[in-house]
């Protein structure tokens, strides 16, 4: 763990002339993050007034990881798929928690109002609490195991951001990111690789339960991973594809693909940018997420399938109801409940799904009732 700690750190940073603001958290006097990472990812870069964020930084590119064949890769694949896989299973996706551990911070902090408080909150990065920020830092951490086996490979590792639904992704993708229109709403893992002479990407996203590493070769040609089904729930199928598909190769493109039965289909695309290593994943992206209007508590398989969990929407007239659902017999079960059932005694069957629901999601009894209670 120790030897984990000392990769997180921001240190040999350089200056980036065009990201900007590519310095060390001392001197923008940033605090430490609270929690399962200490001090590793400061927070409290520069925020402008009226600017929604702190301003996102980068640090300095990586080099590839040789690798001599695809033998070798391969080999390198299946070891770190076994990683991803196990965090898949091991750690809940939650963005409920760090919600509810917000809001409870908020009220006993006495401000009046909460713009303030937002600007002043270190969000806590803990082991039951992770959204794709903790979840790429557990990864990381688990890929320690390899670095004997595969020297440097550690080194190598880094955050990459991701830009969700780019409008105009030619103009988007011609430039380096700035700071001030970025959002950077995603984080993953990347590594940079170099397989007997032929640059490619290695993508990891747990963060979006993805169960298998993905590979991008410049060259589109075998180990290029191309199309895959990410998920076929609901009526709907979720196709995935990433692909270096611009002048500049500081980006790629990752499309999502949605298709349902009446034919109304629709392609998402998104941009990460792995052009150098991104900084600033508490600071801007937990952040973010706090605020996000979207809340869920999920647990996934080590293929990345959803499996338990709950989750709503939060609008400006407040939450009503949430979604719960569960596994039973082999078949997804949802069912749409009020939040203040609490205040009533429950139903036979609404005490068996939230039973069977907290089951799932590994809680200990009565856990999950006592987080929505909240």
């Amino acid at each position: 763990m120790d030897q984990g700690k000392n990769l997180l750190k921001e240190d040999q940073l350089c200056p980036v002339e065009q990201i900007t603001f590519c310095r060390d958290g001392s001197e923008l006097g940033c605090q430490p993050t609270v929690g399962r990472w200490g001090n590793e990812w400061p927070i409290g870069g520069e925020w402008p007034e009226g600017h929604p964020l702190p301003l996102p930084r980068w640090g300095c590119s990586k080099q590839s990881l040789f690798l001599t064949s695809v033998e070798e890769y391969e080999e390198l694949a299946q070891f770190i798929q076994q990683s991803v896989q196990h965090v898949l299973l091991t750690h809940n996706y939650n963005t409920f928690g760090n919600f509810i551990r917000f809001y409870n911070e908020f009220k006993k902090s006495k401000e009046l109002y909460l713009i303030d408080f937002y600007r002043r909150y270190c969000p806590p990065i803990t082991a039951e609490h992770h959204t794709c920020v903790g979840l790429s830092l557990e990864l990381i951490n688990e890929l320690f195991v390899l670095e004997n086996r595969f020297p440097g490979l550690i080194e190598k590792l880094y955050l990459a951001s991701c830009e969700e639904c780019v409008d105009d992704i030619i103009s988007y993708a011609s430039e380096l990111p700035d700071p001030y229109a970025s959002e950077k709403e995603h984080v993953l893992v990347a590594l940079k690789l170099n397989i007997a002479g032929r640059s490619g990407i290695i993508i990891l996203d747990p963060g979006y339960h993805i169960g298998r590493v993905v590979t991008i070769m410049k060259d589109f040609h075998y180990p290029h991973t191309g199309w895959f089904v990410q998920s076929n729930e609901n009526n709907c199928i979720k196709e995935y594809n990433y692909k270096f598909d611009f002048d500049n190769e500081d980006y790629v493109l990752w499309q999502v693909k949605e298709s349902r039965p009446n034919n109304s289909n629709k392609i998402i695309e998104n941009l990460i940018y792995v052009g150098v290593p991104y900084l600033a994943p508490v600071d801007v992206t937990e952040r973010r997420n706090l605020v996000y209007e979207f809340k869920c508590l999920v647990n996934r398989n080590e293929n990345g399938r959803l499996t338990a969990g709950i989750y709503f929407p939060i609008t400006k007239s407040g939450v009503e109801k949430f979604t719960l659902f569960y596994q039973e017999e082999g078949i997804t079960k949802r069912e749409k409940l009020s939040f203040d059932i609490f205040n009533k005694n429950l139903s036979d069957n609404e005490e068996k799904s939230l039973v069977l629901c907290n089951e799932q999601l590994g809680f200990g009894n009565g856990e999950l009732i006592s987080q929505i209670e909240e």
